[in-house]
């Protein structure tokens, strides 16, 4: 069993007197896909805004690779190998595929950020990167097409592969198969399946098939407090889960 790459350790948010997380604890093992799910208002999302730096935390501990990075901004975390695609679509829908790549592989490099538009040797200094993950994302052949073409599912791998671009440890996916079709989905499924060999993949997922089917570790949450965690077979198994907010969807199998 591979060691805990990210640990959380009695996490608490709250806005103003609203608690959205409560004594939170997880311990996310490195190369394994760790699916975090629960109804809406569970706080999953919030718990990726709290690990992931993109809001403070209130109270608690982060750590990361064996660095307390609690009070680390953003990106400081993801200099040290967190990357995270969004829910929502957040592509260069006029630049090609490659393009979207390279200005992602640029952007951790806080010296070439600022002028990801213009160095012509920027594109050059990527160029083994941006390929290595076109070939993962099997877009290849839509390396020249403008982003904002693709297919819906071509463009949630597109996503991926730009957190990829970041030379992540970890990638924090946040519903990657929303509005896909069952193609889609299979492509998706494989893409995180091998994520697996070279990363740590934290997925926030309500399609169960594809939680039950791809995932190492499943953590259950419930009004910002962790309700039960375990292998797909335990989780699928435990009445508090079926009983609580999934019901009948929580069976496993194709998506």
């Amino acid at each position: 069993m591979s060691e805990a790459i990210l640990q959380a350790k009695g996490v608490v948010k709250r806005y103003n007197k609203f608690t959205a997380l409560a004594d939170v604890n997880l311990n996310i093992r490195a190369r394994t896909v760790h699916s975090v799910i629960g109804p809406n208002g569970a706080g999953k999302t919030t718990l990726f805004h709290v690990l992931t730096g993109t809001v403070p935390i209130t109270a608690g501990t982060i750590v990361f690779d064996g660095h307390d990075v609690t009070h680390e901004p953003d990106y400081r975390r993801v200099r040290r190998g967190i990357a995270r695609s969004f829910q929502v679509t957040s592509l260069f829908a006029n630049l090609s595929v490659r393009e979207n790549l390279r200005l992602a592989a640029q952007g951790v490099d806080s010296k070439r950020a600022l002028n990801a538009w213009t160095p012509p040797h920027g594109a050059l200094d990527h160029a083994d990167t941006v390929d290595a993950i076109l070939e993962r994302l099997a877009l290849q052949r839509f390396a020249g097409t403008l982003a904002g073409v693709l297919s819906h599912g071509q463009q949630r791998r597109l996503e991926v592969g730009m957190a990829l671009a970041a030379k992540p440890r970890a990638i924090f996916l946040d519903e990657p198969t929303s509005g896909m079709g069952i193609d889609d989905l299979d492509d998706m499924k494989r893409l995180i399946r091998g994520l697996r060999d070279d990363y740590t993949v934290v997925l926030i997922e309500h399609n169960m098939g594809i939680v039950m089917d791809i995932s190492d570790t499943i953590t259950v949450m419930q009004q910002g407090r962790v309700l039960v965690e375990g292998r797909p077979d335990d989780i699928r198994g435990d009445e508090r889960v079926r009983s609580a907010y999934l019901g009948n969807m929580i069976t496993g199998g194709r998506a």
